[in-house]
């Protein structure tokens, strides 16, 4: 299920790492999925009840999202 925030939104929120990227919808497997993904470091931030998790804690990194895949 794709993830339906205002794109005004979507503009304005920023990974919290310290490089603050953008973030796009979805993950690099699955541009539907309730996530959001970092454009710089690729961490993969869940989105519960339509409300983005930025926390780094509870974020997915690169090689943990493709290692679950497999």
């Amino acid at each position: 299920m794709a993830i339906a925030l205002d794109a005004q939104l979507l503009e304005i929120l920023a990974c919290p790492s310290p490089d603050h990227a953008p973030l796009r919808p979805g993950t690099p497997d699955d541009p539907e999925a309730d996530a959001l993904t970092c454009t710089s470091c690729g961490r993969v931030f869940p989105v519960r009840d339509g409300i983005p998790v930025l926390l780094l804690e509870e974020a997915t990194e690169p090689s943990e999202s493709s290692a679950s895949g497999a």
